[in-house]
């Protein structure tokens, strides 16, 4: 994640981090959402030994609690590690926790997120299509009334933007489902909330310009072919909707780097 549009990137949801269920406008999530935006944006580079315990309570006006509380949630997403006689130091990138939403929030806050999602969406261009080939041959009847539920949804979204993502994340879920593979299952809902925010990134960035019927449009071949039991059709109509978020996405993330250099000048 080497990316930098040299400013803030596209406003993300702040309130609850999904994937550590604190709550970021407490005294714990203050200090969590500050030293991982600083460690992220790279006031702490990996390797440095972040403040001792006394500075952080006087920065950021909490508890001794609260400091140590946010070193476990830090620590649980690979961003620190703490050591007698030495602190809490910074771990190498590589070591961070790849899929965590909250990390990319951070990412993008920072002007940081493009290279993450490009990276996701390169992920689902190989595994996406591979799901919908064994859901259009392993689905059950639950499983095709969930694809439809979750793509009637989408349908009736198309006019509320800001609900919009959410229920295309669940039919993505509900394709994984439908391959009853057990991996790919677990890797979906690994990268849930991940996806939700790619997606809000990439609608929201173009505004008026993003076309959500014709991408329900898309889903819905998907849903067909897996209906039909058709592999091949799965295959190709998954393809098709992955790469066409990857065109949004990219797209998006020009809008955003052309906001970023107008803002500096």
């Amino acid at each position: 994640m080497t990316m930098n549009n040299g400013g803030p990137g596209p406003a993300a949801p702040n309130s609850r981090g999904k994937s550590s269920g604190y709550n970021i406008r407490g005294q714990q999530g203050r200090v969590i959402d500050g030293l991982g935006q600083a460690i992220v944006g790279g006031r702490y580079q990996p390797g440095a030994i972040l403040p001792r315990e006394a500075e952080l309570i006087d920065e950021y006006g909490v508890s001794r609690t609260s400091v140590r509380e946010a070193m476990k949630v830090l620590a649980a997403k690979g961003l620190v590690e703490t050591r007698q006689r030495v602190g809490t130091r910074v771990r190498p990138r590589e070591l961070w926790s790849a899929f965590d939403s909250d990390l990319l929030t951070w990412h993008l806050a920072q002007g940081l997120g493009g290279d993450a999602m490009r990276d996701l969406v390169e992920l689902r261009q190989i595994l996406e299509p591979a799901a919908a080939k064994l859901a259009a041959v392993r689905a059950t009847m639950p499983d095709l009334r969930r694809l439809e539920h979750a793509h009637a949804e989408m349908a009736a979204k198309v006019d509320f933007p800001d609900q919009y993502a959410a229920s295309d994340v669940e039919f993505h879920m509900a394709v994984y489902a439908a391959c009853h593979n057990d991996l790919l299952q677990r890797f979906g809902q690994l990268v849930a909330d991940f996806m939700r925010l790619t997606f809000e990134v990439q609608q929201n960035a173009q505004h008026n310009h993003f076309d959500f019927a014709a991408d329900a449009r898309s889903h819905r071949e998907v849903l067909t072919a897996i209906t039909s039991g058709d592999p091949t059709a799965a295959t190709d109509a998954m393809l098709a909707v992955v790469l066409e978020g990857k065109t949004a996405l990219i797209e998006a993330l020009g809008q955003v780097d052309d906001r970023a250099s107008a803002d500096r000048r």
